[in-house]
């Protein structure tokens, strides 16, 4: 099974899974005790001097307080809008547009199977031909 590139989107809101497999860690200046349209504080803990990460995430199973829902089902981000930069990267596809290898892993880790990417013009002309 496969996805076409158009659904990619549509694909993050029934995961979730990167949102509850890795610490989600960013500068503090990210947080609102420096940006006011930046990450709610009181949803982070400080891990260095210089750092903060989500709360629930810094820990043996993450899972980000800001993630609504059931991983695999339905998700959300409750602070989508005021996310760190480190959610704003994470992309299901890498720099290069191949799936994130780090997706792949998150979704293991639930037992989802990995995104495949499947190109909608191929899968046209296969079926035209």
């Amino acid at each position: 099974n496969g996805i076409f590139m158009s659904q990619l989107a549509n694909i993050c809101l029934s995961c979730g899974a990167c949102c509850a497999n890795f610490r989600v860690s960013f500068h503090w200046a990210e947080t609102t005790l420096a940006t006011p349209e930046g990450v709610p504080q009181e949803l982070t803990e400080a891990i260095s001097s210089h750092h903060n990460c989500m709360k629930g995430t810094n820990q043996k199973q993450p899972r980000c307080i800001a993630l609504q829902g059931t991983v695999g089902q339905q998700v959300s981000c409750t602070i989508y809008s005021q996310r760190s930069s480190t959610c704003r990267d994470f992309d299901i596809l890498d720099e290069q547009g191949q799936i994130n290898e780090q997706c792949t892993k998150a979704r293991a880790a639930y037992q989802l199977l990995p995104v495949v990417l499947l190109e909608e013009s191929s899968i046209e002309n296969s079926i035209y031909a």
